[in-house]
C-alpha cells in the first residue's frame, strides 16, 4: 500500500512539473501586443512568437489565421546617391541580388524599385538632330528567352552604321509581324531614307523596301557591327548571358530591361 501511494505522489510531482514547465513555455511564446494591434486579416488580438528575421529583430503571429509581422520594424530611407549607383549598375552585366550584395539594400525594395524604372524607360528611340551623310542601318535579332528556354523572345535591332547608336528595337517572335515592329520603330527619317542590310531571313524581304534594302552573308563584312552590337549586349546585360541564373522572369521587365540598356548605350556614344 505504501508503495502504491508513493508510486501515485511521484506521478503527482511529474504531472505537475510538466504543466509547469509548458505554461512557462506559452506565457514565453505569446508576444507583447502593441497597443491596439488587431490583425488586418481576421481581427484577432492572440499573438505568439515566430523567430526572427535575418537582423534578429522577432517575428509575431496571429495563431488564428497565420498572418505575421516583424516587432517594431524600421525602415531606412535608401539615399539618393545610392539609387545612382545602383541606376549605373544596372547597365553592367550584374545580378540584381549581386547589386543588392554590393549596395547593402534589400532585396525586396530593390526589386520594387527596378521593376518601377523598367516600366517607366521608354519604348523608343529619339534620335536629336538631322543625321549628317547617308542613312546605311544594319539589322538583326537576337535570341532570348523569358521564364523557361521553350519561351523564346527575339529581340530586333537596328543599328546605324556611322554613328554606332542603336536606332530601332522590338521584342516579340520571329515571324514577319516582329520585323514589321521594327521598321516601325525605327525614325521616319530612317524609315524614309536609310538603307538596309540584313541576313537572309525571309521576313526582311516583306518588310524593308526593295530598293533600300540588301541581303548579305557574314562573309561580306557589311553587317559586322549589328553582330558585334549581339556581343555586346550578351556582355552587358546579365538578363542574355548564356547558361546564367539571371533570366527575366516577366516578359514586361525583359522588355524593360533592353531598352534600359539601349537608352544607355546611345547615351555613352553621345558622350564620346
Amino acid at each position: 500500500m505504501t508503495t502504491i501511494l508513493a508510486f501515485l505522489l511521484y506521478s503527482s510531482v511529474l504531472l505537475l512539473a510538466e504543466l509547469t514547465r509548458e505554461s512557462i513555455e506559452l506565457s514565453q511564446r505569446v508576444c507583447e501586443k502593441p497597443s491596439e494591434q488587431v490583425c488586418p486579416t481576421c481581427g484577432s488580438e492572440h499573438l505568439i512568437k515566430n523567430g526572427s528575421v535575418h537582423n534578429g529583430k522577432p517575428k509575431c503571429q496571429y495563431k488564428s489565421c497565420g498572418h505575421q509581422f516583424v516587432v517594431n520594424l524600421t525602415k531606412t530611407t535608401v539615399l539618393q546617391e545610392k539609387r545612382q549607383l545602383i541606376a549605373r549598375l544596372l547597365l553592367e552585366r550584374i545580378s540584381l541580388r549581386g547589386i543588392a550584395r554590393v549596395t547593402q539594400v534589400s532585396w525586396s525594395w530593390l526589386q520594387d524599385y527596378v521593376n518601377q524604372k523598367l516600366a517607366q524607360t521608354p519604348r523608343q528611340v529619339k534620335v536629336s538632330g538631322k543625321p549628317l551623310g547617308k542613312l546605311v542601318i544594319e539589322c538583326d535579332e537576337l535570341w532570348s528567352f523569358v521564364s523557361c528556354k521553350k519561351n523564346e523572345v527575339y529581340i530586333w535591332l537596328a543599328v546605324d552604321r556611322n554613328s554606332r547608336k542603336i536606332v530601332g528595337c522590338y521584342i516579340g517572335d520571329r515571324t514577319r509581324k516582329s520585323a514589321r515592329k521594327l521598321w516601325a520603330t525605327l525614325p521616319e527619317i530612317y524609315q524614309q531614307s536609310a538603307f538596309a542590310y540584313t541576313d537572309f531571313w525571309q521576313a526582311y524581304k516583306t518588310v524593308i523596301p526593295p530598293e533600300h534594302h540588301r541581303a548579305v552573308g557574314k562573309e561580306t563584312g557589311l553587317t559586322n557591327h549589328i553582330k558585334r552590337l549581339n556581343n555586346t549586349f550578351r556582355q552587358r546585360v546579365s538578363r542574355l548571358v548564356r547558361e546564367s541564373l539571371s533570366f527575366s522572369k516577366k516578359l514586361n521587365n525583359h522588355i524593360g530591361a533592353i531598352w534600359y540598356f539601349i537608352h544607355g548605350y546611345n547615351a555613352e556614344l553621345d558622350r564620346i
